[in-house]
């Protein structure tokens, strides 16, 4: 055994965090005792709150201990040039600050569950979280702390599984065409609007796309299973199957024959999880409806899942995944600011704050999303891809994940997205 964690009490948010961070992040031994142990064989004995002089010590902010939900007086810190959470002052501290608490605020997503001003889509707004009022919601803060936590143990002796970096690429196909396959009712609205809207190209472009004459500007999925192959990456694409069309439900229904050809080809080499439409949120009879349809078309269980909009609501959303028969959630991240949403890059477990238990669900974090760099923050493709790249360099030396969600249409040959396939062959070259 290598490591004895010496704790006031054991709670289930103590156990939560020391298994993500020791059993899954270090992968390391651990024994936990409330009082000091009398076997001297552990590489290092970790005090978490005790006042001991000369000994590790973590100090305790008492939010692992606590049964209730509400406002935390969180002290800003900084350990290794990293902000923190729940910074200590005292002189004996081996560690600054309350690593275990932090590291539960942020992935069991504490402060959503406190009271805020949602958004005009009924989210959480990224304005309203800790890490972006503390200007590093684009640092993977807590994949920094377990990093130098590592480095702490190894000086004295400890031995940790060091993490490899690793990278998922990930698409919504919320709109598959722009064009094509749309009927004629559609395609006479378009031209209608586009017409009295004085865009004369589109409406040429348009003709152009349903003559077969050119490539509907959003078909990229030639150019992605090329890209995939020539750079070894095994995507996964999120699929909307919404039955109904509405103002955020846009895409081809996936009974059309065209749609359910697309789906069956990108599941033959990919895996496919599901996008649950803009108003599953509120009705778990639709959301088990596409889901039933989508698995009919690929003929496989669906077990991943991301939030269309990213209609995460906690802990409602979650506990909806769970009685679908979803395993893997990646809606973590924000749909209006780039960053991480956790802290974190790596996978973990979704603790249930309102039961107080560790689920089976795992949550996958996200940190780039092309409609968020694009649509919220106005950024051109070499200001995207910059964003991104400071993002993979921080990952790479931490041995971070990094998981991006694009579109189809950002990466076709749609006007509105020039730059961006290209800047993304780029980048993907250059992993």
């Amino acid at each position: 055994m290598s490591i004895a964690i010496v704790v006031p009490n054991i709670s289930s948010r103590l156990s939560y965090v020391l298994d993500w961070l020791f059993g899954k992040q270090l992968q390391i031994e651990y024994e936990i005792f409330t009082k000091f142990p009398v076997d001297t064989s552990f590489q290092v004995v970790i005090h978490y709150g005790d006042d001991s002089k000369n000994t590790f010590r973590i100090p305790n902010a008492g939010l692992l201990f606590d049964n209730n939900i509400e406002s935390q007086n969180i002290n800003i810190g900084s350990w290794n040039n990293t902000p923190t959470l729940f910074a200590s002052t005292e002189q004996n501290d081996t560690i600054p600050f309350d690593i275990f608490s932090a590291i539960f605020y942020l992935l069991s997503r504490y402060e959503e569950y406190l009271p805020f001003n949602p958004d005009k889509h009924n989210r959480y707004p990224a304005t309203e979280s800790i890490l972006y009022k503390n200007n590093c919601l684009e640092q993977p803060v807590v994949d920094e702390w377990v990093f130098h936590f590592r480095k702490l143990l190894c000086e004295k002796g400890v031995v940790t599984k060091q993490n490899v970096f690793a990278f998922l690429p990930t698409y919504d196909i919320d709109i598959a065409w722009s064009y094509l396959h749309k009927g004629w009712i559609r395609n006479i609205g378009g031209y209608c609007r586009d017409f009295f809207r004085n865009k004369i190209a589109l409406v040429k472009e348009r003709t152009s796309v349903l003559s077969g004459h050119k490539k509907d500007p959003f078909d990229s999925f030639g150019f992605l299973e090329l890209i995939h192959q020539q750079n070894q990456l095994h995507p996964i694409y999120f699929i909307l199957a919404s039955l109904d069309a509405t103002d955020f439900d846009k895409n081809i229904t996936p009974f059309q024959e065209d749609m359910r050809a697309l789906i069956a080809q990108l599941s033959a080499a990919n895996m496919i999880g599901i996008h649950p439409s803009y108003y599953t949120e509120a009705n778990i009879v639709k959301a088990h409806q596409e889901k039933i349809v989508l698995e009919e078309i690929i003929g496989k269980q669906i077990i991943h899942a991301r939030q269309h909009y990213i209609k995460l609501h906690l802990p409602d959303t979650y506990r909806q995944l769970i009685e679908l028969g979803i395993e893997l959630d990646y809606s973590m991240g924000y749909a209006t600011h780039l960053g991480f949403r956790a802290g974190t890059s790596h996978r973990y477990s979704w603790y249930d704050l309102l039961h107080e238990t560790a689920t089976e669900l795992t949550v996958i974090p996200f940190c780039f999303m092309d409609a968020t760099a694009h649509y919220e923050l106005k950024l051109n493709a070499v200001e995207a891809f910059d964003r991104l790249t400071a993002m993979q360099q921080r990952l790479q030396k931490i041995n971070g994940t990094l998981i991006t969600v694009f579109h189809n249409f950002s990466l076709g040959t749609d006007k509105d997205w020039e730059g961006w396939q290209e800047k993304y062959t780029l980048f993907l070259q250059s992993m």
